[in-house]
């Protein structure tokens, strides 16, 4: 039985958000992307530095968005911190961009990294065992076995979650605290089976900037060129790094979440930095540049391993991207839905999604969103969304933690549990940095930037055509 705008159960802990924050974070990218940063950047002293930097800005935006959540604790997070200090078309752009590719391409493409690294246990879901070719005049959709698992494993998850989210949340808190142990394994053996001769050779000319160009090898950099380097090797780290923001879309089933939002964020940010920097000490201990730049379909972790554990390490770094993706996908899935149900409650979305059923949840957001993720995995398009649509999300995040600024103006009187932390230093310093990373995307790296931000603008006519809409049935309804 539905019921519509029903209320949320307050069932989820500090350790509940904490741990989503961290499994929705930490997916395949940790395992990956190292390879593309070494190629813009060139060297180890930089490659760690992107990790770094990455990390300060996640945890300073994650800081500042605790005040935010003390503010507004109600499901729909940031849609809801862009509509309040804003207007709610900059808010229904936000969930357009969300539900078109944001999270969903982000739920498709973490699905079908589950199923490649699958792939080395059970040779028969390869992406290149093809099932069936579908013709599209000059075009042919290729469906591989990779693919239908992908699909298959969202579905799996979005039911899982209709269950109620007692049940989410035991898949959440199971899948993360194994892939916690075993990525901690991992960077333990790395500097057990630490190689001298590598590390020093790897330190060597640490700080010498330098990017891979074809047919060239590594072209020093410097100036503004350098800078466009750092910008495309972030790509990779800000990808891997997000999804932390998703604890605020799930606010109203969090207890106390004038507390425990702000502090989740702030832990799970910190420890994923953590271990992303760590990790990738632990490559810089155990591979030469110059493999972790040319790993074999950029899996760095999967060299790794092999040189720590020798052949059975790729089977336990597939293993591992199993139970990461696996649980990240949960809290994808998870918090995405509460979006859609915020929107649907403003009208800006279908108004199914506005109703809850007997177990708590929206369970019509969570197919139709699992309906998109698995559009997305047949095209086989969602790596080039996902690049598209780095500097939308950065450039989301920047108007959110602006708006702090905004609402202390605009609502000063407003009850803030939770203050942000170095305000105005912090929050401020998060706006430069990202301001120049989506800058520098624009001047360098133009390919990324420009069809994201049309994904983002198509949602203006969908927006007036909803409003119009609804004006005409409310005239109809005089």
């Amino acid at each position: 039985m539905e019921q519509e705008h029903g209320s949320f159960q307050r069932s989820l802990g500090l350790m509940d958000g904490t741990l989503l924050v961290i499994g929705s974070m930490i997916g395949s990218g940790i395992f990956i992307v190292s390879a593309d940063i070494v190629r813009n950047v060139g060297s180890a002293g930089w490659l760690i530095a992107i990790w770094v930097l990455t990390g300060l800005m996640t945890m300073t935006a994650a800081i500042s968005y605790g005040e935010l959540s003390g503010m507004f604790p109600k499901a729909g997070g940031q849609y809801v911190y862009l509509k309040e200090a804003y207007n709610k078309l900059i808010a229904f752009l936000y969930g357009w961009s969300f539900f078109a590719v944001i999270q969903t391409g982000t739920i498709a493409a973490v699905g079908v990294a589950f199923s490649k690294f699958a792939a080395y246990l059970f040779p028969v879901l390869s992406e290149d065992n093809i099932l069936c070719s579908v013709p599209f005049g000059s075009w042919t959709l290729n469906i591989s076995a990779a693919q239908l698992m992908s699909i298959a494993i969202i579905c799996l998850l979005t039911y899982s979650n209709t269950r109620g989210v007692k049940s989410g949340k035991l898949v959440q808190n199971t899948f993360t605290t194994a892939k916690l142990i075993s990525l901690f394994g991992l960077i333990i053996a790395g500097f057990v089976m630490f190689r001298p001769e590598i590390w020093h050779a790897n330190w060597t000319n640490a700080w010498q900037p330098g990017h891979e160009v074809e047919g060239q090898g590594f072209v020093p950099v410097t100036g503004t060129v350098l800078l466009g380097c750092i910008a495309a090797a972030m790509v990779g780290s800000v990808f891997s790094s997000d999804a932390w923001n998703n604890v605020t879309f799930i606010a109203g089933e969090i207890r106390n979440p004038q507390r425990n939002i702000g502090l989740s964020l702030l832990l799970g940010t910190l420890v994923v930095t953590i271990i992303y920097v760590s990790a990738n000490f632990a490559y810089l201990a155990t591979l030469p540049m110059d493999e972790i730049a040319h790993a074999s379909k950029d899996r760095v972790a999967v060299a790794a391993s092999q040189q720590i554990f020798g052949p059975a390490g790729t089977v336990i770094i597939a293993v591992m991207i199993m139970i990461s993706t696996f649980g990240c996908n949960n809290g994808l899935i998870l918090a995405g839905a509460r979006v859609y149900y915020t929107m649907a409650q403003d009208g800006l979305f279908f108004r199914q999604a506005a109703q809850l059923n007997h177990n708590g949840v929206p369970s019509w957001a969570l197919w139709a969103q699992c309906v998109v993720a698995a559009i997305l995995c047949l095209s086989g398009r969602y790596g080039d969304l996902l690049d598209m649509i780095s500097l939308v999300v950065v450039l989301f995040y920047i108007l959110t933690i602006a708006g702090i600024f905004i609402l202390r103006r605009k609502r000063p009187d407003l009850p803030r549990p939770y203050k942000a932390l170095g305000y105005p230093v912090l929050p401020a310093l998060y706006i430069l940095a990202g301001t120049a990373f989506c800058v520098l995307l624009l001047c360098f790296k133009n390919q990324y930037a420009g069809p994201g931000l049309i994904i983002v603008l198509l949602g203006l006519p969908i927006y007036y055509i909803i409003n119009r809409g609804k004006k005409k049935k409310a005239v109809d309804m005089r």
